[in-house]
């Protein structure tokens, strides 16, 4: 374990979604290496307390464990309390929760399937950023780091619910950065690209997971996007653009 006085994010608090695998625990786990205190969300506490194992492993310190459904608006409002009363404010907001949806054609889309979409993918992130605001605002640097997809700039067959639900992400979260344009919040929207995950395994079936980069890879890029200046979100943050420039300044 590093010592606290050369962690990057040492006293911070982040709250991350989908905390339990993928992408998010590898958010979570890279955050609270760094110093942060992680509040992790998750539908599933045994994934959640697999993770509390991690961190405890890498930082020496445990994290505030959140079993709860996105789609529980009220849940979220509670839980938005819970930090203010807790912590006072909320440094980081890292928003990877998200589900396919299934993949098919749009006029062969199972209305509840349509709904849960929407309600995961985009409802979810409107109540997060409606309950952490405040939060946000009350720290020093509050930083929103929500992920979206290329799908939203590549429209594919049979990709219509998920695309749809990030597309109108993406609009939310600019909207809401720009009415923020004057205080010290700041967002970006990140797209990871093909990740070795769960839910690109259930989208492309067939695909040799060993060709895709490790989620785990993304943790140096959400460290510092925690803390650096950032600009309006005017289009998404590239992992693999921000991986190569990584490579072409260490030469």
């Amino acid at each position: 374990m590093t010592d606290s006085a050369n962690l990057p994010l040492a006293g911070r608090i982040a709250l991350v979604t989908g905390a339990s695998r993928g992408i998010g625990r590898e958010c979570a786990l890279a955050l609270a290496q760094a110093g942060a205190h992680v509040v992790a969300l998750a539908r599933t506490q045994g994934g959640l307390e697999v993770l509390d194992d991690k961190i405890r492993a890498v930082s020496g310190r445990p994290a505030t464990l959140v079993p709860l459904d996105l789609t529980q608006g009220d849940g979220i409002d509670q839980l938005g309390l819970a930090i203010h009363e807790r912590h006072g404010h909320l440094d980081i907001l890292v928003h990877a929760a998200a589900i396919l949806g299934g993949l098919s054609p749009i006029s062969h889309i199972d209305p509840a399937a349509w709904d849960k979409a929407v309600a995961i993918n985009l409802t979810a992130t409107y109540r997060l950023l409606r309950s952490t605001e405040r939060l946000l605002k009350a720290a020093p640097a509050g930083r929103a780091l929500v992920f979206t997809s290329g799908r939203v700039a590549r429209p594919k067959a049979f990709w219509g619910a998920y695309g749809a639900t990030k597309a109108a992400t993406e609009h939310l979260v600019r909207t809401w950065a720009d009415e923020l344009e004057n205080t010290q919040v700041r967002a970006a929207l990140i797209d990871p690209g093909a990740m070795r995950t769960k839910m690109r395994a259930e989208a492309m079936p067939g695909e040799d997971p060993d060709s895709l980069p490790d989620p785990a890879e993304i943790g140096p890029m959400i460290i510092e996007l925690a803390t650096a200046p950032l600009g309006q979100p005017d289009k998404p943050i590239s992992f693999s653009a921000w991986k190569a420039a990584q490579g072409s300044s260490d030469h």
